[in-house]
Parts: C-alpha cells; sequence; structure tokens
C-alpha cells in the first residue's frame, strides 16, 4: 500500500459513486455483479456516458478545418477536452499533449519518432522486469532496426524494482529507461522519481508508462520532471480508443511525425510537405473526437471528487483484502511490494488461474486471469500466470467479502 495508508474509509461515499456507474446495476449468472477486473478497464460513469451521447446527438462534425456552426463547436470541445486532461497531468501547455489511441499507440510513437533515429548500434534501452508487453515489444523493434539493445532491470522477489541493479544499469551507452510507474501485474509502486533522477544524471530520456497510476495516484509531470508520461482513458474511468502523450516541448518539437496524412501538415506539394505545429503533427488523421469529449468527461468527474479520501478508500479495500488473504488456505499472493495500489494478484492452490476465474464467474464475480500481458515477470517467477482482482473507486468491503466467499465455493470443487 502507499505509505502512511489510512485504514478508514467511510469519508468516502462510495453507495453514491456506485450510483453514477450504471453497468454495476445487473447480474451476472444469477448473482449480483462484482465487477474485480478494473485494472484491464474501468467502468465508465454517466456523466462520460451522457457526453459521449451528447456529442453525438447535438455536435458530431469534423474538427478543425470546417467553415459552419457545427465544425466549430467540435473543434471548441476537442480542444476543451485536451486543455482539462493537460490539466489533469499538469502538463505546461495543452500543445504537449497529443492524443492517441492509449497508452500502447503512445509508447510506439515515442519508439519510431524519437528512439529510431536517436538510437546506435550499443546503445541501451533499460526496461523494467515488471513491464507490460508494450512497453517491451515497441523497443525491441526499434533495437532490432538500429542495433541498439533492450536491458531488463531486475525485479525482487516482492515485485520491486531492484534499485541497486538499476543504478549499476545505467551508463554512458544508456539513451532511454521506459518505465511503469505502476506495475500492472502487482500493483507495485516503483520509486519513480529516484528513476528519474539518476536516469537524467546520466544523460538517459525516461518515459513513464502511466496506465494504472493516472486513476489511482495524483499525477504532476512537471514535479516528475519526467520526458514522456503515457496513459490510456479507459483506465480511468474513460472510454476506450483514447489516451494520451505527454512529452517535453523541446523532445517533441525535434522529432518528426510518425505517421503522415489529413491534419498534421501545413503545406503538401509534391516536392515538398510541412508539418504543423505541436500537437497535430502527431495526429494524422480524423481523431477520435468522442473519445476525446469523452475522457475530458471523465477527467472532470474524477477532478470533482475528493481523490485524496478516493485513495484511500482504494487502499482500505486492498488492506481488507489482505487481512482476508492471510487467513485463507491455500492463498498465495504475488507480489509483496510494500508499496501497492488496490491490486491483489493470487495463486489457489490446486488450481490454474483460468479455472479459478471461471468459477468465480459463475458466482458474479469477475476477475482477469493470466499473464497479464507481463510473461517476463511470470517467467521470473515460476508461475503461468495469476488471479488478479484490482479494485477501484465504486467498489466496497462487502464486495471484498464476496470475493472471498466465492473463493470458498471454488476451494471445493479443486
Amino acid at each position: 500500500m502507499r505509505p502512511a495508508m489510512k485504514l478508514e474509509y467511510a469519508v468516502f461515499d462510495v453507495n453514491a459513486r456506485r450510483a453514477e456507474f450504471p453497468l454495476l446495476d445487473q447480474s451476472i449468472n444469477a448473482q449480483p455483479l462484482v465487477y474485480l477486473d478494473n485494472a484491464a478497464t474501468t467502468q465508465k460513469p454517466l456523466v462520460v456516458l451522457e457526453a459521449i451521447d451528447s456529442y453525438y446527438r447535438s455536435i458530431n462534425s469534423n474538427v478543425h478545418r470546417g467553415a459552419h456552426t457545427l465544425a466549430d463547436r467540435a473543434t471548441t470541445a476537442f480542444e476543451d477536452a485536451r486543455a482539462r486532461v493537460a490539466g489533469f497531468i499538469n502538463a505546461p501547455a495543452p500543445e504537449q499533449l497529443i492524443f492517441t489511441r492509449g497508452t500502447t499507440e503512445s509508447i510506439n510513437l515515442v519508439a519510431q519518432s524519437w528512439a529510431r533515429p536517436q538510437l546506435r548500434p550499443g546503445d541501451e534501452i533499460l526496461v523494467s522486469g515488471l513491464a507490460h508487453h508494450s512497453n517491451i515489444v515497441p523497443w525491441q523493434m526499434v533495437a532490432a532496426a538500429t542495433g541498439a539493445r533492450v536491458v531488463p532491470i531486475p525485479i525482487t522477489a516482492d515485485a520491486e524494482l531492484d534499485m541497486s541493479a538499476f543504478t549499476a544499469l545505467l551508463g554512458e551507452r544508456t539513451r532511454l529507461v521506459a518505465l511503469e510507474q505502476v506495475s500492472n501485474a502487482m500493483g507495485s509502486i516503483h520509486p519513480v522519481e529516484q528513476v528519474i533522477a539518476q536516469a537524467h544524471a546520466a544523460g538517459a530520456v525516461v518515459l513513464l508508462d502511466g496506465a494504472q497510476s493516472v486513476a489511482h495516484l495524483p499525477v504532476d509531470v512537471q514535479q516528475l520532471d519526467v520526458d514522456f508520461f503515457a496513459f490510456s482513458g479507459h483506465k480511468m474511468y474513460g472510454p476506450t480508443g483514447i489516451g494520451g502523450l505527454y512529452g517535453r516541448r523541446e523532445l517533441l518539437e525535434a522529432m518528426p511525425p510518425w505517421q503522415g496524412g489529413g491534419e498534421m501538415i501545413e503545406t503538401v506539394s509534391f516536392e515538398r510537405t510541412t508539418y504543423a505545429a505541436l500537437p497535430y503533427r502527431f495526429e494524422a488523421g480524423t481523431p477520435h473526437i468522442a473519445g476525446a469529449v469523452g475522457l475530458g468527461a471523465a477527467v472532470r468527474y474524477l477532478q470533482g471528487l475528493d481523490r485524496a479520501a478516493m485513495y484511500a478508500h482504494e487502499d482500505a479495500l486492498l488492506a481488507y483484502a489482505l487481512e482476508l488473504a492471510a487467513d485463507f488456505p491455500g492463498f498465495r499472493l504475488v507480489g509483496r511490494a510494500a508499496r501497492k495500489i488496490a491490486v491483489l494478484s493470487f495463486l489457489l492452490e490446486g488450481g490454474h488461474p483460468h479455472d479459478v476465474g471461471t468459477l468465480l464467474d459463475r458466482q458474479g464475480v469477475a476477475v482477469r486471469t493470466g499473464h497479464h500481458c507481463a510473461q517476463p515477470a511470470m517467467t521470473q517467477f515460476g508461475i503461468p500466470g495469476t488471479v488478479r482482482a484490482s479494485f477501484a473507486l465504486y467498489n466496497t468491503r462487502e464486495e471484498v467479502e464476496r470475493l472471498f466467499a466465492a473463493l470458498e465455493k471454488v476451494r471445493t470443487f479443486l
């Protein structure tokens, strides 16, 4: 859990919040739904659904170049969303926030537009041993094309970054450190401030994968002093298919476009093309306008909450789950980091993770099973995967109890 974790959570009105998420009010397999797959995707509050519906019903038009009222309204809604999302992570300016399809596309953009022109044979990219595949494979692709090397940063038996090993790996050939702020598979919170400071001292650029952190931790890209920050809307109560990339201005301005087409150009001729200013040079084609509007609504929703109370509520749910797990026969917690978000990754003695997940689903409890796109980490731990229960602002203490009551029934089938 986070330092100074608060166990009391009554200050956060979870029942009022649950009422704002219509999908939660349903039954699965004749049981009230317990949705504990939030690390994969969060549910959407009514204000987000209404914002998307309102856009399509009353505004729907393409942005930036239309000469009519609807185009003006669409452009205003799109750019207002950019400004709000940029403000949420404290980007210095809205144009430093590029809309993408999500974390994966953001990382690929940096890999192809920043790393590929920069890297030379023998250069090194340091990547966490807990990384999601989307923060491994793009670097492998670029390394294969440039002669660079992807070097894993070891992790400890508790699923924490081995900082001594990281310090030893940093060297004159280190060009980039690509690190998740929070592990999607284990919930571990990494000491990213220390990583960034050490990497910069060594002359390296840092990209943070913020997919799992942006909804569960306060993120301030200026305070972090990070070079790139990638995140996804659907993990922070927004729509799928939309996310963002923050970049340091001088880096973004020096990067060539990754994709070509409409919107990202200034002038085009068969002799020469010039490119648009930030952020448009990286937003080729018609953007996901409704997605941006929905993401802006999700950010507005989060900004309207007492986020400190929300974080304390999530911490309390994890603390309660760990308390119940401690006395549960055959329960093996995977990932014992001292600092975690509300992710419970585990194995149940005698049961394959997929079988456990299927049996939980029959009781209306939705969890994620498998390697969670973190196969190198699972290989290190010598396991095929885990069962992952991940909590969000709308989950309750009673749902934690439902999880363990369901696991008790699962045990009778194993």
